[in-house]
């Protein structure tokens, strides 16, 4: 016979509580077991000490008879020093962004940029501005004064 240790769900809607148990692998995942080994309540603080219990004696016995844990009550039992911890799982696709997202963050960083940009150029602007009014300055009064007196040097239409 087959036997896995594995999670077997009880508790009400919304509000999950599992038993480790020992099944027969043939068995639906609330249904008949062998042997309760201990409780889940994922409700708990992560460091809550009730949030995860072990019968380690009959854990040792059941591992000794061949009983397979799932990877959860395996990563259960490794903390637990009863087991050796499962390699972790790796699903690199599993956390890559989407295509939306790729575009939406390209734009960002692409308005970033423009602003940046914009930025610096606005910067050079009025620094080239607030250098440029005291040598500027004086060309334009003359300027300004000149013009006046051309104008009146033009013919009125009769």
């Amino acid at each position: 016979m087959a036997l896995a240790m594995r999670l077997s769900r009880a508790g009400r809607k919304k509000r999950p509580f599992y038993r480790i148990v020992v099944a027969d692998k043939r068995m639906s995942r609330d249904g008949r077991y062998i042997e309760r080994l201990g409780t889940y309540n994922p409700l708990l603080a992560k460091d809550d000490e009730n949030r995860v219990n072990l019968n380690e004696d009959r854990i040792k016995h059941w591992l000794a008879e061949g009983a397979e844990p799932s990877h959860r009550v395996a990563v259960f039992l490794g903390k637990a020093g009863l087991a050796p911890m499962p390699a972790a799982r790796n699903n690199p696709q599993k956390g890559e962004p989407s295509e939306a997202t790729k575009l939406r963050i390209a734009d960002k960083v692409a308005k970033k940029e423009k602003a940046a940009e914009a930025a610096k150029a606005a910067e050079e602007e009025a620094k080239a501005a607030a250098a440029a009014p005291a040598e500027e300055a004086a060309p334009v009064e003359a300027a300004a004064e000149e013009a006046p007196a051309e104008a009146p040097a033009e013919e009125p239409k009769a």
